[in-house]
């Protein structure tokens, strides 16, 4: 793609998130979820695959449904309220709609089905843009909704962990088990939302830092399915021997940075006397971390059955930049020993 266009687009990504974390407005909201998408579709289909073009077309029509359930739930708003604030949403009937809507936009369960086709047609980079950039606005406006139905909220969120650990359970490919990794987490950020607001956005934090260093090691391997991580000992041996640590803090392991959000998540649920919706999110966490067990076996602990010796196209150096998988790398299994400063910061 020609970089000015690239700069172009990247630079729409960018200016529809932030029209719409700066918007308190519907309609400015809206305008800055519409950019968002209509920047990333170029991104999407540009190496001209039939399946990145599936992939695209699939990723449109669902943003482009959710856009429009927004926009009706926001005008029924004005219709019922004469509100188009965001933040003075009293009618629950489209505060429900509304929340449905930004379910759909950043694919959590039942609403989830598109997540992993389109992420298993995009290449990595483009995927990794569509995991952590494109969940940035809708969690904005998530976080700015004044949220009365908690049922809705948990409902949502346990649903999320069980579709995003289930789901994962029989996949080969890459991107599908980090598209249902998507999905859980985002199913832990969406249970402590309407409790905890500042949880949910370090839960969003280290998701991030966890999925671009996890999208990074991929990218660099040029891996797509779990038999290719095989040899990645031939090409990477310390990335081989770190990965397994990154992929089990995905899985909330400690010592490791994922179980930080998870554990004050499961200690904030028990203080809202919702024991039952822990112990139901921590048992579905087990899913996940079968699936991510089953990645780190696949990559430090068996060898590939053909030896190549004679064609060894992979054994080149890399020409890819690796600083920011180093500091995403180190941020992802070392950050747990700020736990207490956080704690210190989310207490009012």
């Amino acid at each position: 793609m020609n970089p000015y266009i690239l700069a172009a687009l990247l630079f729409g990504l960018g200016l529809g998130t932030t029209i719409t974390f700066a918007s308190s407005h519907w309609l400015l909201a809206w305008m800055g979820l519409e950019m968002n998408t209509l920047a990333i579709i170029p991104l999407m289909a540009q190496l001209h695959h039939p399946r990145a073009v599936e992939a695209t077309t699939k990723y449109f029509l669902t943003q482009a449904t959710a856009a429009a359930m927004l926009l009706f739930a926001s005008t029924t708003n004005a219709w019922l309220t004469g509100q188009w604030d965001i933040q003075q949403m009293t009618h629950p009937l489209p505060t429900t709609l509304i929340t449905l809507a930004l379910a759909l936009k950043i694919g959590l369960a039942p609403v989830h089905s598109w997540l992993p086709e389109v992420l298993q047609g995009l290449d990595l980079t483009t995927g990794l843009i569509l995991s952590t950039w494109q969940k940035l606005a809708p969690f904005a406006l998530l976080l700015q909704l004044p949220l009365s139905n908690s049922t809705l909220l948990i409902m949502l969120g346990l649903t999320s962990t069980l579709v995003g650990g289930w789901g994962g359970l029989n996949q080969t490919q890459l991107r599908k088990i980090l598209a249902y990794s998507s999905i859980a987490h985002l199913g832990w950020m969406i249970l402590i939302l309407q409790f905890s607001p500042s949880l949910t956005l370090l839960a969003l934090l280290t998701y991030i830092i966890m999925t671009f260093s996890t999208f990074l090691v991929f990218k660099l391997n040029k891996s797509t399915n779990i038999n290719a991580l095989a040899i990645s000992w031939t090409k990477t041996p310390a990335l081989t021997a770190l990965t397994p640590l990154v992929l089990l803090s995905l899985g909330g392991l400690p010592p490791l940075t994922g179980f930080m959000p998870k554990w004050l998540i499961l200690q904030e649920l028990t203080k809202q006397e919702l024991a039952a919706t822990a112990t139901l999110a921590a048992l579905t966490a087990l899913l996940s971390l079968y699936f991510y067990l089953r990645l780190s076996y696949a990559m430090a602990l068996t060898m590939s059955p053909n030896n190549l010796s004679g064609i060894t196209p992979w054994r080149l150096h890399s020409v890819q930049l690796t600083l920011p998988l180093a500091i995403s790398t180190m941020a992802t299994v070392s950050l747990l020993p700020l736990a207490p400063a956080m704690i210190a910061m989310l207490t009012p």
